[in-house]
């Protein structure tokens, strides 16, 4: 066997690796155009699905050809295409439905900071303000409200995908009130006092993100009583009368405001209080390859991280709280219990 064979797979391996954004760009074009929710239980062709979303059916077909490749809808023996169980996840009326985190983690913006990951490896700091003149979500909030409202719907979608193991998982046995900071549209929170009737809770984030909150925790809802809906910004300021924070996705801001945060808790907490902190490790479970994309993301728009197991427990303690306990809650996330100074 000749040396250029035996390097062939590793050379394929390397140019499909350097065109893994056709795979992003499929999954992308494959929600905007509907395609999971125009393909039914029913063997569908190329031509026939082109029809349902008003699309070029041979430039569908090559587009079919490629998400095929990666597992996203199957091709039959009579050329027809079939859901697969990643394609189903595409359908924006599916329980676990991942559409819009696959747009948010898409956006048009997001091709122009990938291009310029070397300048943040050199710098340790985003791109993102030299880009475009302000900070990451000041800018996505007053500039892009389309893209603002993708990133709320992709939150609620990622809350519901481990609410339900999260909610089992947090201790909250003797706890009266629950505050969720930064919980975004409140689906984890809803959860929660689902899961625990006896507990009132808080919903603490950003007012415009307050104003599209869970019907459940909103006034009428089944929830509302046992809910408040308080507007704030973590960095500033944290809401001083509950029993346990919850910190769910939010530590990957800068290293300074992670810090400042879990300042506030110790500053503004009840003595004793609970402080449980849920987080992608990208050193820690099988979901390596999904954490250290995000954590390069994360360098990009906002100069954070996702942390090592390390280095989460050492931001947590040097803020001056105690840790507890550290425990899987599902196959890609961790949960740290602590607990402020009594």
């Amino acid at each position: 066997m000749s040396s250029e064979t035996s390097a062939e797979p590793q050379v394929l391996g390397v140019l499909e690796r350097a065109l893994s954004t056709s795979c992003a760009a499929s999954l992308r074009a494959a929600v905007k155009l509907g395609l999971a929710d125009a393909l039914g239980d029913t063997p569908a062709t190329a031509g026939d699905l082109a029809a349902a979303v008003d699309a070029d059916p041979d430039a569908l077909r090559r587009l079919l050809r490629s998400l095929t490749c990666h597992q996203v809808f199957a091709e039959d023996t009579q050329g027809r295409f079939v859901h697969t169980d990643i394609s189903r996840m595409l359908r924006s009326d599916a329980a676990d439905s991942l559409s819009h985190l696959v747009l948010w983690m898409t956006e048009p913006w997001t091709w122009q900071l990938w291009g310029r990951l070397d300048e943040s490896v050199r710098t340790g700091k985003d791109v993102f303000v030299d880009l475009y003149g302000r900070e990451f979500f000041d800018h996505v909030h007053t500039a892009w409200p389309q893209s603002a409202a993708v990133f709320d719907l992709a939150m609620t979608q990622a809350s519901r995908q481990s609410a339900t193991a999260v909610a089992g998982a947090l201790p909250l046995a003797g706890v009266r009130t629950v505050a969720d900071i930064g919980g975004g549209q409140g689906f984890l929170l809803a959860s929660l006092l689902e899961h625990h009737p006896g507990v009132q809770g808080i919903l603490f984030d950003r007012p415009d993100v307050l104003a599209g909150a869970d019907a459940r925790l909103r006034e009428g809802g089944e929830l509302a009583g046992r809910a408040r809906l308080v507007p704030g910004d973590c960095r500033v300021q944290l809401p001083a009368d509950a029993d346990a924070y919850v910190f769910k996705n939010i530590l990957g801001m800068n290293d300074q405001d992670a810090h400042t945060v879990l300042g506030n808790v110790v500053k503004t907490a009840r003595p004793g209080a609970r402080v449980i902190i849920v987080e992608n490790l990208v050193d820690d479970g099988p979901g390596q390859k999904f954490s250290t994309g995000m954590d390069l993301r994360m360098l990009l728009t906002v100069g954070g991280r996702k942390h090592t197991r390390h280095s989460l427990l050492a931001l947590v303690e040097q803020a001056g709280l105690t840790v507890q306990d550290v425990q899987p809650v599902n196959s890609y996330q961790h949960m740290i219990e602590a607990t402020t100074p009594a």
